[in-house]
């Protein structure tokens, strides 16, 4: 199944999620497409980050802080999304008619995943290293990057990953540990580099930071005011984030 296919499924679950990408398509603007969808600003910036983190391209280019709350678009995969997620609609209605009861469709809800992680990444497996009774993955991100995840071999054996599999790699965001690219970097842990896109203070809790990558992936990440300032981080600053290779879950598709 190719990635675009898969991905369709995934948002065909989630239709406020379709809601958004057409109202993107025929707005232009993330404020009114969000509102037409029935969807705060945040929740839609969130939606977008995440259907741009689990394809292998961008599905919306976006600008910050631009007329109506920020510009956006559909890139020509997301224009081929909406298209394919038409078809599927009609494929989607076909099904539910074949299923013998509710029952079926409870078991089938089961089966979906939902995860409380905030960072859903595509990647693949780029090779397996054993270390005792662990495996250290090697992933790639779109784009080249590589990361590392160590799981058990059990794990290795019951997500049956070998090299070239789609995984989908979640890292929660109270893992990532940031700091300025100009600082000495830790060789124990993985490092994604990119650029602090936005930073939304919290009342009564950390600061939530999303950072753009160079592959159009996003992350999110928490940083307590206080240290984005010792550090000199800022909207548009370069920055660092890292975590160990044991805080990366790793997920397939049955």
């Amino acid at each position: 199944m190719s990635t675009l296919s898969s991905l369709a499924q995934h948002v065909t679950r989630r239709p406020q999620r379709i809601a958004l990408l057409e109202q993107i398509a025929a707005q232009g603007s993330i404020t009114r497409a969000a509102k037409a969808a029935g969807m705060s600003y945040k929740a839609a910036w969130d939606a977008i980050d995440e259907l741009n983190n689990l394809a292998d391209q961008p599905l919306v280019a976006r600008s910050v802080g631009g007329k109506g709350g920020g510009g956006a678009r559909l890139t020509s995969t997301g224009e081929r999304l909406l298209h394919l997620h038409q078809r599927l609609q009609a494929i989607q209605a076909d099904l539910l008619q074949a299923a013998d009861d509710d029952a079926d469709l409870q078991v089938l809800g089961r089966l979906m995943l939902r995860t409380s992680a905030r960072n859903q990444l595509s990647g693949r497996v780029r090779a397996i290293h054993p270390r005792g009774g662990n495996d250290r993955v090697d992933v790639e991100l779109p784009g080249g990057a590589l990361i590392q995840a160590q799981i058990t071999r059990s794990s290795t054996a019951h997500l049956q990953l070998q090299p070239g599999v789609a995984l989908l790699v979640l890292i929660k965001a109270g893992w990532l540990q940031l700091s300025a690219v100009a600082e000495a970097a830790d060789p124990q842990l993985n490092e994604l580099l990119g650029r602090i896109e936005q930073i939304l203070l919290e009342a009564d809790g950390p600061c939530e930071v999303r950072i753009a990558l160079p592959n159009g992936q996003t992350l999110c990440a928490q940083a307590s005011a206080e240290q984005l300032t010792a550090q000199g981080l800022v909207v548009g600053s370069a920055v660092r984030a890292q975590f160990a290779a044991t805080q990366v879950l790793l997920g397939t598709q049955v």
